[in-house]
Protein backbone atom coordinates (compact mmCIF):
# COMPACT_ATOMS: atom_id res chain seq x y z
CA UNK A 1 0.00 0.00 0.00
CA UNK A 2 1.70 3.20 -0.90
CA UNK A 3 1.54 6.62 0.92
CA UNK A 4 -0.49 8.23 -1.73
CA UNK A 5 -3.54 5.29 -1.02
CA UNK A 6 -2.96 5.86 2.83
CA UNK A 7 -3.44 9.76 1.49
CA UNK A 8 -6.96 8.72 -0.04
CA UNK A 9 -8.33 7.01 3.50
CA UNK A 10 -7.04 9.99 5.20
CA UNK A 11 -9.20 12.28 3.31
CA UNK A 12 -12.59 9.75 3.42
CA UNK A 13 -12.02 10.15 6.89
CA UNK A 14 -12.15 13.54 7.10
CA UNK A 15 -15.18 14.22 5.22
CA UNK A 16 -17.03 11.83 6.92
CA UNK A 17 -16.24 14.10 9.67
CA UNK A 18 -17.06 17.42 7.60
CA UNK A 19 -20.31 15.86 6.55
CA UNK A 20 -21.27 15.36 10.98
CA UNK A 21 -20.37 19.18 10.94
CA UNK A 22 -22.17 20.22 8.24
CA UNK A 23 -25.23 18.40 9.83
CA UNK A 24 -25.62 20.21 12.48
CA UNK A 25 -26.95 23.21 10.88
CA UNK A 26 -30.15 21.20 9.61
CA UNK A 27 -30.89 19.87 13.57
CA UNK A 28 -33.72 22.18 14.62
CA UNK A 29 -35.72 19.31 16.34
CA UNK A 30 -35.49 15.59 17.81
CA UNK A 31 -37.56 14.26 14.29
CA UNK A 32 -34.27 15.86 12.89
CA UNK A 33 -31.59 14.23 15.15
CA UNK A 34 -33.46 10.89 15.05
CA UNK A 35 -35.43 10.19 11.35
CA UNK A 36 -33.55 12.95 9.19
CA UNK A 37 -37.37 14.82 9.39
CA UNK A 38 -39.15 12.13 7.88
CA UNK A 39 -38.04 13.72 4.32
CA UNK A 40 -36.65 11.11 2.33
CA UNK A 41 -36.78 10.65 -1.65
CA UNK A 42 -35.68 7.86 -3.60
CA UNK A 43 -32.06 8.99 -4.17
CA UNK A 44 -31.33 8.97 -0.40
CA UNK A 45 -33.54 6.30 0.84
CA UNK A 46 -32.38 3.46 -1.21
CA UNK A 47 -28.63 4.12 -0.67
CA UNK A 48 -29.09 4.93 2.99
CA UNK A 49 -31.23 1.27 3.75
CA UNK A 50 -28.84 -0.81 1.59
CA UNK A 51 -26.24 0.63 3.58
CA UNK A 52 -27.21 0.65 6.97
CA UNK A 53 -27.78 -3.77 6.85
CA UNK A 54 -24.54 -3.80 4.62
CA UNK A 55 -21.79 -3.74 7.30
CA UNK A 56 -18.47 -5.30 8.11
CA UNK A 57 -20.56 -8.51 8.42
CA UNK A 58 -21.93 -8.53 5.31
CA UNK A 59 -18.35 -7.56 3.36
CA UNK A 60 -16.19 -8.86 5.71
CA UNK A 61 -17.54 -11.67 6.82
CA UNK A 62 -19.83 -12.31 3.45
CA UNK A 63 -16.16 -12.69 1.93
CA UNK A 64 -14.47 -15.03 4.73
CA UNK A 65 -17.21 -17.19 4.06
CA UNK A 66 -17.13 -17.53 0.05
CA UNK A 67 -13.05 -17.41 0.61
CA UNK A 68 -14.30 -20.87 2.65
CA UNK A 69 -17.23 -22.47 1.20
CA UNK A 70 -17.23 -20.73 -2.23
CA UNK A 71 -20.72 -19.41 -3.86
CA UNK A 72 -22.36 -20.50 -1.03
CA UNK A 73 -21.16 -18.37 0.80
CA UNK A 74 -23.60 -16.00 -0.87
CA UNK A 75 -26.22 -16.92 1.65
CA UNK A 76 -25.56 -14.81 4.95
CA UNK A 77 -25.41 -11.64 2.92
CA UNK A 78 -28.59 -13.19 0.81
CA UNK A 79 -31.22 -13.47 3.74
CA UNK A 80 -30.29 -10.19 4.87
CA UNK A 81 -31.47 -8.69 1.72
CA UNK A 82 -34.75 -10.91 1.51
CA UNK A 83 -35.43 -10.08 5.32
CA UNK A 84 -35.29 -5.96 3.51
CA UNK A 85 -37.09 -7.13 1.22
CA UNK A 86 -40.16 -8.89 3.48
CA UNK A 87 -39.58 -6.10 5.84
CA UNK A 88 -40.68 -3.77 2.32
CA UNK A 89 -43.95 -6.04 1.37
CA UNK A 90 -45.38 -6.67 4.85
CA UNK A 91 -44.29 -3.99 7.76
CA UNK A 92 -43.88 -0.40 5.59
CA UNK A 93 -47.67 0.33 4.98
CA UNK A 94 -48.51 -1.02 8.28
CA UNK A 95 -45.90 1.84 10.01
CA UNK A 96 -46.17 4.44 7.45
CA UNK A 97 -50.10 4.80 9.57
CA UNK A 98 -47.67 5.17 12.92
CA UNK A 99 -46.22 8.53 14.16
CA UNK A 100 -43.48 6.42 15.69
CA UNK A 101 -39.39 6.77 16.21
CA UNK A 102 -38.59 3.31 17.99
CA UNK A 103 -39.67 -0.39 17.90
CA UNK A 104 -40.20 -0.08 21.86
CA UNK A 105 -42.78 2.60 20.90
CA UNK A 106 -45.22 0.53 18.49
CA UNK A 107 -44.94 -1.90 21.51
CA UNK A 108 -45.22 0.57 23.87
CA UNK A 109 -49.12 1.83 22.29
CA UNK A 110 -50.10 -1.57 22.97
CA UNK A 111 -48.83 -3.13 25.72
CA UNK A 112 -47.67 -0.51 28.23
CA UNK A 113 -44.67 0.54 29.76
CA UNK A 114 -43.55 -2.99 30.99
CA UNK A 115 -43.07 -3.95 27.78
CA UNK A 116 -41.62 -0.55 26.33
CA UNK A 117 -39.08 -1.41 28.64
CA UNK A 118 -38.25 -4.68 28.37
CA UNK A 119 -37.88 -4.60 24.79
CA UNK A 120 -35.81 -1.48 24.46
CA UNK A 121 -33.17 -3.42 26.28
CA UNK A 122 -33.07 -5.88 24.22
CA UNK A 123 -33.14 -3.50 21.17
CA UNK A 124 -30.28 -1.55 22.42
CA UNK A 125 -28.24 -4.81 23.14
CA UNK A 126 -28.68 -5.35 19.24
CA UNK A 127 -27.57 -2.89 17.98
CA UNK A 128 -24.81 -2.29 20.18
CA UNK A 129 -23.61 -5.70 19.13
CA UNK A 130 -24.47 -4.84 15.50
CA UNK A 131 -22.36 -1.80 15.75
CA UNK A 132 -19.86 -3.84 17.50
CA UNK A 133 -19.27 -6.43 14.33
CA UNK A 134 -18.79 -3.28 11.58
CA UNK A 135 -16.26 -2.01 14.28
CA UNK A 136 -14.49 -5.04 14.64
CA UNK A 137 -13.89 -5.32 10.72
CA UNK A 138 -13.03 -1.69 10.10
CA UNK A 139 -10.27 -3.23 13.03
CA UNK A 140 -9.37 -5.98 11.03
CA UNK A 141 -8.77 -3.59 7.87
CA UNK A 142 -6.67 -1.42 10.11
CA UNK A 143 -4.56 -3.83 11.37
CA UNK A 144 -4.07 -5.36 8.16
CA UNK A 145 -2.89 -2.52 6.32
CA UNK A 146 -1.19 -0.52 8.97
CA UNK A 147 0.19 -3.20 11.12
CA UNK A 148 -1.37 -2.00 14.08
CA UNK A 149 -3.02 -3.42 17.11
CA UNK A 150 -6.61 -4.69 16.37
CA UNK A 151 -7.32 -2.80 20.10
CA UNK A 152 -5.63 -0.10 18.52
CA UNK A 153 -7.38 0.00 14.93
CA UNK A 154 -10.75 -0.98 16.68
CA UNK A 155 -10.62 2.56 18.89
CA UNK A 156 -9.82 4.55 15.56
CA UNK A 157 -12.51 3.37 13.32
CA UNK A 158 -14.88 3.54 15.91
CA UNK A 159 -14.00 6.86 17.24
CA UNK A 160 -14.13 8.69 13.51
CA UNK A 161 -18.09 6.92 13.67
CA UNK A 162 -18.96 8.00 16.90
CA UNK A 163 -17.90 11.59 16.13
CA UNK A 164 -19.54 12.36 12.89
CA UNK A 165 -23.06 10.42 14.21
CA UNK A 166 -23.01 12.31 17.82
CA UNK A 167 -22.26 16.05 15.26
CA UNK A 168 -24.71 15.44 12.95
CA UNK A 169 -27.60 12.40 14.06
CA UNK A 170 -29.10 10.75 11.27
CA UNK A 171 -28.46 13.30 8.80
CA UNK A 172 -25.23 12.84 9.13
CA UNK A 173 -26.05 9.18 9.17
CA UNK A 174 -27.81 9.47 5.48
CA UNK A 175 -25.26 11.61 4.06
CA UNK A 176 -22.53 9.57 4.52
CA UNK A 177 -24.68 6.44 4.02
CA UNK A 178 -25.13 7.86 0.63
CA UNK A 179 -21.72 8.80 0.13
CA UNK A 180 -20.49 5.26 1.30
CA UNK A 181 -23.22 3.16 -0.69
CA UNK A 182 -21.55 4.71 -3.70
CA UNK A 183 -18.09 4.20 -2.46
CA UNK A 184 -18.90 0.28 -1.60
CA UNK A 185 -20.99 0.04 -5.15
CA UNK A 186 -18.09 1.17 -7.20
CA UNK A 187 -14.95 -0.20 -5.27
CA UNK A 188 -16.56 -3.24 -4.50
CA UNK A 189 -18.45 -4.19 -7.07
CA UNK A 190 -17.53 -2.39 -10.16
CA UNK A 191 -14.02 -2.65 -9.38
CA UNK A 192 -12.40 -5.82 -6.92
CA UNK A 193 -14.76 -7.93 -8.60
CA UNK A 194 -14.00 -7.91 -12.45
CA UNK A 195 -10.75 -7.12 -11.12
CA UNK A 196 -10.28 -10.39 -9.25
CA UNK A 197 -12.09 -12.86 -12.09
CA UNK A 198 -10.05 -11.43 -14.54
CA UNK A 199 -6.80 -11.86 -12.50
CA UNK A 200 -7.91 -15.96 -11.93
CA UNK A 201 -8.07 -16.17 -16.04
CA UNK A 202 -11.71 -15.04 -16.61
CA UNK A 203 -14.00 -18.03 -17.41
CA UNK A 204 -11.28 -20.93 -18.03
CA UNK A 205 -9.93 -20.23 -14.55
CA UNK A 206 -13.43 -20.04 -12.92
CA UNK A 207 -14.06 -23.92 -14.36
CA UNK A 208 -10.39 -24.58 -14.04
CA UNK A 209 -9.23 -23.23 -10.72
CA UNK A 210 -11.86 -23.35 -8.42
CA UNK A 211 -13.07 -26.66 -6.99
CA UNK A 212 -16.30 -27.99 -7.54
CA UNK A 213 -17.24 -27.94 -4.15
CA UNK A 214 -16.92 -24.02 -3.73
CA UNK A 215 -19.49 -23.97 -6.70
CA UNK A 216 -21.98 -26.05 -5.30
CA UNK A 217 -24.55 -23.25 -3.22
CA UNK A 218 -25.05 -26.01 -0.70
CA UNK A 219 -21.26 -26.13 0.19
CA UNK A 220 -21.58 -24.83 3.83
CA UNK A 221 -24.75 -27.33 4.68
CA UNK A 222 -28.22 -26.35 4.10
CA UNK A 223 -28.59 -26.67 8.29
CA UNK A 224 -25.86 -23.41 8.09
CA UNK A 225 -28.66 -21.72 5.54
CA UNK A 226 -31.62 -22.59 7.29
CA UNK A 227 -29.81 -20.66 10.40
CA UNK A 228 -28.89 -17.71 8.45
CA UNK A 229 -32.73 -17.56 7.41
CA UNK A 230 -33.91 -17.89 10.93
CA UNK A 231 -31.54 -15.25 12.47
CA UNK A 232 -31.29 -12.88 9.59
CA UNK A 233 -34.44 -12.57 7.47
CA UNK A 234 -36.77 -12.56 10.30
CA UNK A 235 -34.02 -10.00 11.98
CA UNK A 236 -34.22 -7.76 9.33
CA UNK A 237 -37.79 -7.17 9.07
CA UNK A 238 -37.93 -5.98 13.56
CA UNK A 239 -34.64 -4.52 13.86
CA UNK A 240 -34.66 -1.08 14.98
CA UNK A 241 -32.14 0.13 12.73
CA UNK A 242 -34.37 -0.58 9.59
CA UNK A 243 -37.36 0.75 11.13
CA UNK A 244 -35.42 3.96 11.81
CA UNK A 245 -34.28 4.07 8.54
CA UNK A 246 -37.95 3.25 7.16
CA UNK A 247 -39.20 6.44 9.03
CA UNK A 248 -37.10 8.83 7.28
CA UNK A 249 -38.91 8.22 4.01
CA UNK A 250 -40.96 11.02 3.02
CA UNK A 251 -44.49 8.58 1.92
CA UNK A 252 -45.46 4.83 2.29
CA UNK A 253 -44.97 4.83 -1.90
CA UNK A 254 -41.10 5.78 -1.33
CA UNK A 255 -40.68 3.64 1.84
CA UNK A 256 -42.01 0.34 0.36
CA UNK A 257 -40.83 0.62 -2.93
CA UNK A 258 -37.35 1.86 -1.94
CA UNK A 259 -36.83 -0.75 0.60
CA UNK A 260 -38.11 -3.62 -1.80
CA UNK A 261 -35.17 -1.89 -4.22
CA UNK A 262 -32.47 -1.91 -1.45
CA UNK A 263 -33.38 -5.56 -0.63
CA UNK A 264 -33.04 -6.78 -3.98
CA UNK A 265 -29.47 -4.66 -3.93
CA UNK A 266 -28.51 -6.46 -1.00
CA UNK A 267 -28.82 -10.29 -2.62
CA UNK A 268 -26.36 -8.57 -5.70
CA UNK A 269 -23.86 -7.43 -2.76
CA UNK A 270 -24.05 -10.82 -0.94
CA UNK A 271 -23.62 -12.66 -4.47
CA UNK A 272 -20.79 -10.33 -5.33
CA UNK A 273 -19.13 -10.31 -1.86
CA UNK A 274 -19.21 -14.70 -1.95
CA UNK A 275 -17.44 -14.46 -5.59
CA UNK A 276 -14.78 -12.21 -4.50
CA UNK A 277 -14.33 -14.67 -1.54
CA UNK A 278 -14.02 -17.50 -4.13
CA UNK A 279 -11.94 -15.45 -5.92
CA UNK A 280 -9.66 -14.81 -3.12
CA UNK A 281 -9.29 -18.32 -2.04
CA UNK A 282 -7.34 -18.96 -5.39
CA UNK A 283 -5.66 -15.78 -5.95
CA UNK A 284 -4.20 -15.89 -1.58
CA UNK A 285 -4.80 -19.64 -0.83
CA UNK A 286 -3.97 -20.94 2.68
CA UNK A 287 -4.70 -17.23 4.60
CA UNK A 288 -5.44 -18.41 8.20
CA UNK A 289 -7.70 -15.87 9.22
CA UNK A 290 -10.40 -15.45 6.31
CA UNK A 291 -11.51 -12.56 7.56
CA UNK A 292 -8.30 -11.14 6.60
CA UNK A 293 -9.19 -12.52 2.97
CA UNK A 294 -10.66 -9.11 1.53
CA UNK A 295 -8.04 -6.87 2.64
CA UNK A 296 -5.29 -9.01 1.79
CA UNK A 297 -6.78 -9.49 -1.92
CA UNK A 298 -7.28 -5.59 -2.09
CA UNK A 299 -3.60 -4.86 -1.35
CA UNK A 300 -2.96 -7.80 -3.69
CA UNK A 301 -3.87 -7.28 -6.87
CA UNK A 302 -4.85 -3.86 -7.63
CA UNK A 303 -3.21 -1.13 -8.74
CA UNK A 304 -2.03 2.49 -6.64
CA UNK A 305 -4.84 4.57 -6.52
CA UNK A 306 -7.07 2.28 -6.87
CA UNK A 307 -5.97 0.53 -3.36
CA UNK A 308 -7.33 3.61 -2.16
CA UNK A 309 -10.86 4.05 -3.52
CA UNK A 310 -11.70 -0.11 -2.77
CA UNK A 311 -9.94 0.03 0.85
CA UNK A 312 -12.81 3.39 1.31
CA UNK A 313 -15.42 1.07 -0.27
CA UNK A 314 -14.18 -1.55 2.66
CA UNK A 315 -14.42 0.85 5.26
CA UNK A 316 -17.79 2.61 4.30
CA UNK A 317 -19.65 -0.82 4.19
CA UNK A 318 -18.50 -1.03 7.84
CA UNK A 319 -19.01 2.56 9.25
CA UNK A 320 -22.53 3.03 7.96
CA UNK A 321 -23.89 -0.11 9.58
CA UNK A 322 -21.76 1.27 12.85
CA UNK A 323 -23.30 4.43 12.80
CA UNK A 324 -27.07 3.39 11.85
CA UNK A 325 -27.07 0.87 14.88
CA UNK A 326 -25.02 3.02 17.07
CA UNK A 327 -28.27 6.00 15.99
CA UNK A 328 -30.56 2.98 16.40
CA UNK A 329 -29.17 2.06 20.26
CA UNK A 330 -28.90 5.81 21.23
CA UNK A 331 -32.56 6.62 20.23
CA UNK A 332 -33.99 3.94 21.94
CA UNK A 333 -32.46 4.79 24.64
CA UNK A 334 -33.59 7.93 24.85
CA UNK A 335 -37.16 7.68 23.65
CA UNK A 336 -38.13 4.96 25.74
CA UNK A 337 -36.25 4.43 28.48
CA UNK A 338 -35.07 7.88 29.76
CA UNK A 339 -38.23 9.90 28.41
CA UNK A 340 -41.07 8.06 29.84
CA UNK A 341 -39.20 7.76 33.35
CA UNK A 342 -37.86 11.94 33.47
CA UNK A 343 -39.73 14.31 31.11
CA UNK A 344 -37.57 16.13 28.45
CA UNK A 345 -39.06 19.15 28.07
CA UNK A 346 -37.58 21.05 25.07
CA UNK A 347 -36.47 19.75 22.24
CA UNK A 348 -32.67 21.70 22.31
CA UNK A 349 -32.67 18.88 25.27
CA UNK A 350 -33.90 15.79 23.80
CA UNK A 351 -31.24 16.53 21.54
CA UNK A 352 -28.69 17.59 23.84
CA UNK A 353 -29.44 14.16 25.81
CA UNK A 354 -29.44 11.87 22.74
CA UNK A 355 -25.46 13.02 21.64
CA UNK A 356 -24.81 12.22 25.17
CA UNK A 357 -26.50 8.35 24.88
CA UNK A 358 -24.52 8.62 20.99
CA UNK A 359 -21.34 8.71 23.11
CA UNK A 360 -22.13 6.25 25.76
CA UNK A 361 -23.42 3.78 23.06
CA UNK A 362 -20.17 4.26 21.08
CA UNK A 363 -17.87 3.94 23.91
CA UNK A 364 -19.64 0.60 25.39
CA UNK A 365 -19.47 -0.49 21.62
CA UNK A 366 -15.64 0.05 21.38
CA UNK A 367 -14.89 -1.84 24.29
CA UNK A 368 -17.11 -4.52 23.51
CA UNK A 369 -15.63 -4.91 19.97
CA UNK A 370 -11.87 -4.67 21.45
CA UNK A 371 -12.93 -7.80 23.69
CA UNK A 372 -14.62 -10.18 21.23
CA UNK A 373 -12.66 -9.57 18.14
CA UNK A 374 -14.84 -11.79 15.94
CA UNK A 375 -17.28 -10.58 13.39
CA UNK A 376 -19.27 -13.36 12.50
CA UNK A 377 -19.74 -14.44 16.60
CA UNK A 378 -20.88 -11.14 17.75
CA UNK A 379 -23.59 -11.11 14.54
CA UNK A 380 -25.20 -14.18 15.67
CA UNK A 381 -25.47 -13.09 19.30
CA UNK A 382 -26.95 -10.08 18.30
CA UNK A 383 -29.23 -11.28 15.76
CA UNK A 384 -30.46 -14.24 17.86
CA UNK A 385 -31.60 -12.41 21.02
CA UNK A 386 -33.41 -10.15 18.46
CA UNK A 387 -35.29 -12.48 16.42
CA UNK A 388 -35.77 -15.17 18.97
CA UNK A 389 -37.21 -12.59 22.18
CA UNK A 390 -39.00 -9.69 19.18
CA UNK A 391 -40.01 -11.15 16.53
CA UNK A 392 -43.86 -12.74 17.81
CA UNK A 393 -44.45 -9.85 20.14
CA UNK A 394 -43.88 -7.28 16.82
CA UNK A 395 -45.82 -9.57 14.63
CA UNK A 396 -48.54 -9.31 17.68
CA UNK A 397 -48.66 -5.34 18.22
CA UNK A 398 -49.03 -5.17 14.09
CA UNK A 399 -51.82 -7.48 13.26
CA UNK A 400 -53.70 -8.68 15.77
CA UNK A 401 -55.36 -6.77 18.09
CA UNK A 402 -56.71 -9.49 20.78
CA UNK A 403 -53.72 -10.15 22.73
CA UNK A 404 -53.39 -8.46 25.90
CA UNK A 405 -50.66 -6.63 27.50
CA UNK A 406 -49.87 -9.71 30.20
CA UNK A 407 -49.86 -12.52 27.35
CA UNK A 408 -47.08 -10.12 25.32
CA UNK A 409 -45.07 -9.16 28.32
CA UNK A 410 -44.87 -12.77 28.94
CA UNK A 411 -44.00 -14.13 25.67
CA UNK A 412 -41.31 -11.38 25.64
CA UNK A 413 -39.60 -12.75 29.39
CA UNK A 414 -40.20 -16.54 28.07
CA UNK A 415 -38.62 -15.79 24.72
CA UNK A 416 -35.44 -14.46 26.39
CA UNK A 417 -34.93 -16.47 28.98
CA UNK A 418 -35.33 -19.41 26.64
CA UNK A 419 -32.63 -17.79 23.93
CA UNK A 420 -30.23 -16.91 26.65
CA UNK A 421 -30.46 -20.20 28.70
CA UNK A 422 -29.48 -21.87 25.26
CA UNK A 423 -26.93 -20.03 24.00
CA UNK A 424 -24.91 -20.71 27.87
CA UNK A 425 -25.79 -24.51 27.43
CA UNK A 426 -24.92 -25.21 23.68
CA UNK A 427 -22.98 -21.88 22.74
CA UNK A 428 -23.26 -18.11 20.91
CA UNK A 429 -23.45 -19.85 18.01
CA UNK A 430 -26.25 -22.48 18.41
CA UNK A 431 -29.19 -22.47 16.18
CA UNK A 432 -31.63 -24.27 18.78
CA UNK A 433 -31.51 -20.33 20.36
CA UNK A 434 -33.60 -18.98 18.21
CA UNK A 435 -35.98 -22.10 17.50
CA UNK A 436 -36.79 -22.64 21.11
CA UNK A 437 -36.87 -19.06 21.41
CA UNK A 438 -39.63 -18.41 18.70
CA UNK A 439 -41.62 -21.74 20.37
CA UNK A 440 -41.35 -20.87 23.55
CA UNK A 441 -43.55 -17.52 22.60
CA UNK A 442 -46.26 -19.37 20.13
CA UNK A 443 -46.65 -21.28 23.34
CA UNK A 444 -46.83 -18.55 25.94
CA UNK A 445 -48.92 -16.99 23.35
CA UNK A 446 -51.38 -20.17 23.30
CA UNK A 447 -51.27 -20.69 26.86
CA UNK A 448 -51.95 -17.17 27.88
CA UNK A 449 -54.41 -16.57 25.61
CA UNK A 450 -56.25 -19.99 27.12
CA UNK A 451 -55.58 -18.97 30.67
CA UNK A 452 -56.89 -15.77 30.27
CA UNK A 453 -60.31 -16.76 28.82
CA UNK A 454 -60.84 -19.21 31.79
CA UNK A 455 -59.98 -16.39 33.94
CA UNK A 456 -63.40 -14.45 31.95
CA UNK A 457 -65.22 -17.68 32.13
CA UNK A 458 -64.62 -17.90 36.21
CA UNK A 459 -65.91 -14.46 36.58
CA UNK A 460 -69.12 -14.56 34.57
CA UNK A 461 -69.72 -17.96 36.65
CA UNK A 462 -69.41 -16.10 39.60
Amino acid sequence: MTSFDFFLIIIYFAVLITIGFLSIKKIKSQADYVVAGRRLGYGSFVPAMAAVVLGGASTFGGTALGYQFGISGMWMVTMIGLGIIGFGLFFTNKLGNLNIFSVSELLANRFGFSSRLYSAIIIIVYNIMVMVTSTIAVGVLFSTLFEWSLFFAIFIGGAVVVIYTLLGGMWAVTMTDVMQFWVMTIGLILILLPFSFFQLGGIEGLTTKISSDHLNLSNMGWDRVFSYALLYFFGMMIGQDVWQRAFTGKSKVVVKNGTIIAGIYCVIYGISGALIGTFASVLIPNLIDPQQALPTLIVTILPTGLIGITLAAAISAAMSTASGTLMAASTVFINDIISPLKKIKTEKNKIRFTRLAVLGMGVVGIFIASELQNIVLALDLAYALLSGTLFIPIVIALFFKSVSKKVALSVMIVSSLVVITTLIIEGITSLNAIIYGLIAGLITVFLGNLLLKEEKKSKKAA
